[in-house]
């Protein structure tokens, strides 16, 4: 453990008192011993709040659905993932035999928790204050280049919004093709829009990504071609 307090030291300025809460928070329940599980709830909790205050002080006119939609986009799990990913949370996860070998410490979800484990675990060891001022040196990027409301609808919905101002009709979704087995597979989806005489392609893991990113493709054809 004194690698990863060493690493908490040097990345976000923390040392715990007490250093079975940062054990705690590392441990994946696929582990011997406490899991993370209890602090990851709690993290939660004050993750949520710290990061309302910081949309709601950044964004003065902000209504209440633009400000939840920017909370959201900044909590979810892929948001999560990637912070701790690129803070290198993976490195001390303290995983299961099992996990070790099918890669859980790269697992966005895993990842995802122990970030959220690791502020509740502060909370717990400093308090509110604490937990806030490491929140935020997390976040500082993020917070300091936040999106507007508007560019967190999804691709689908604007484009969909964008044709009925227009009085066109709605986009085509089709499936063009999807290989690879179950668990690994490939999708390839079209978007048309035949009153402009738009095709363009996505291509993911899900349908439902494929499909958003055809949409996008779609509104970035539309703004090269001048339209507002």
């Amino acid at each position: 453990m004194e690698k990863a307090e060493s690493w908490l030291d040097k990345t976000l300025h923390y040392r715990f008192h007490d250093v079975s809460l940062l054990t705690q928070a590392l441990t994946h329940r696929s582990a011997n011993g406490s899991n993370n599980e209890r602090l990851e709830f709690l993290g939660d909790a004050v993750l949520d709040f710290v990061i309302s205050d910081a949309v709601f002080a950044r964004r003065p006119d902000a209504s209440e659905g633009d400000l939840s939609k920017l909370r959201a986009s900044l909590v979810k799990d892929t948001s999560l993932a990637k912070l701790a990913a690129d803070l290198g949370v993976g490195e001390h996860l303290i995983l299961g035999s099992g996990e070790r070998k099918t890669g859980g410490h790269r697992r966005e979800s895993i990842l995802a928790d122990a970030l959220e484990a690791i502020f509740g675990a502060v909370f717990l060891d400093s308090g509110f204050a604490a937990a806030t001022e490491m929140i935020e040196r997390v976040y500082a990027r993020r917070l300091e280049e936040l999106p507007d409301a508007e560019d967190l609808r999804d691709a689908k919905t604007r484009l969909q919004e964008w044709l009925q101002a227009r009085k066109l009709s709605l986009p085509e979704y089709e499936l063009v093709e999807a290989t690879g087995k179950a668990h690994q597979q490939r999708f390839i989806v079209s978007c048309t829009v035949g009153e402009l005489s738009q095709r363009t392609e996505g291509e993911s893991t899900t349908r439902r990504k494929a499909e958003q990113k055809a949409a996008r493709q779609m509104l970035e054809i539309f703004a090269g071609n001048g339209h507002e």
